[in-house]
């Protein structure tokens, strides 16, 4: 069975290019040998993933996840059964959320999106919108 998975997680410590760099390439490497697709959001000390594939190989890797300590208050925001996937291109994609990129800090209001208390689907908005405005830094193809 097919399935989306949507999780946050703060930061432990700085998140440097190195740190992001090895994440990815590990994330990359290991997905596309696994049937995983996604994409990993990151920026302002906040992680956002959403993982996409079979359920028993993306629970495994939500094990491993729990387990990484460059990172605390990991919490899963949505799993869901789909029928096709919605990052199916890429084995992990990432996308930087800067200081200025307003679509994860503000709403079209202007309020503040604290991804912890903000909706599944917000989120996933936010995310498409991201990768729609050509904010997607690495798109290896599974």
């Amino acid at each position: 069975m097919l399935i989306q998975m949507l999780y946050a997680s703060t930061a432990l410590g700085p998140v440097t290019t190195a740190v992001t760099g090895t994440i990815l390439r590990s994330a990359q490497i290991f997905n596309a040998a696994n049937g995983i697709t996604g994409v990993l959001c990151q920026g302002q000390g906040v992680w956002l993933q959403v993982l996409e594939g079979q359920r028993e190989d993306v629970n495994a890797l939500y094990g491993r996840i729990l387990a990484d300590k460059r990172h605390h208050k990991v919490q899963m925001l949505a799993f869901k059964d789909i029928k096709r996937r919605r990052y199916g291109d890429w084995a992990m994609a990432h996308v930087a959320l800067m200081e200025s990129d307003d679509i994860l800090t503000q709403t079209s209001l202007g309020a503040a999106v604290d991804p912890y208390a903000t909706t599944a689907e917000r989120l996933m908005e936010h995310i498409d919108a991201l990768a729609a405005a050509g904010k997607v830094m690495g798109q290896p193809v599974v």
